[in-house]
């Protein structure tokens, strides 16, 4: 299994980059992909998931609006295209992915990251005022 992101950069304030995450060894189909970021000194928290069926999405507050999370099975990835960004926005994004139920309840109820069992390296994101 693996998960490669792409995409990171360095942008000024409202700004927009789009992240990539290619998924191999798992189907899109079965598995939930998300994004987390983790900022300098802090926890990693999830930002967005997006469900097996393609119809269910979900962002944190955070971010609603402004973010979104999309798929291509035909190429097994998920993006995550990031529009007017903030300077808190700064990040490592990783994706990640795993069952259903465990996506859900971690990003949902802000729960420990650590709980999926698949993850990319990450990309940082970098954004200035």
């Amino acid at each position: 299994v693996q998960l490669v992101e792409s995409g990171g950069g360095s942008v000024q304030a409202g700004g927009s980059l789009t992240l990539s995450c290619v998924v191999s060894g798992l189907s899109l189909d079965t598995y939930v992909v998300a994004w987390f970021r983790q900022a300098p000194g802090k926890e990693r928290e999830g930002v967005a998931y997006i469900g097996s069926g393609d119809v269910d999405t979900y962002y944190v507050n955070s971010v609603e609006g402004r973010f979104i999370i999309s798929s291509d099975k035909s190429k097994n990835t998920v993006y995550l295209q990031m529009n007017d960004l903030k300077p808190e926005d700064t990040a490592v994004y990783y994706c990640a992915a795993d069952l259903a139920v465990v996506v859900i309840t971690t990003v949902m109820l802000r729960r420990e990251a650590s709980a999926l069992d698949y993850w990319g390296k990450g990309t940082l994101v970098t954004v200035s005022s």
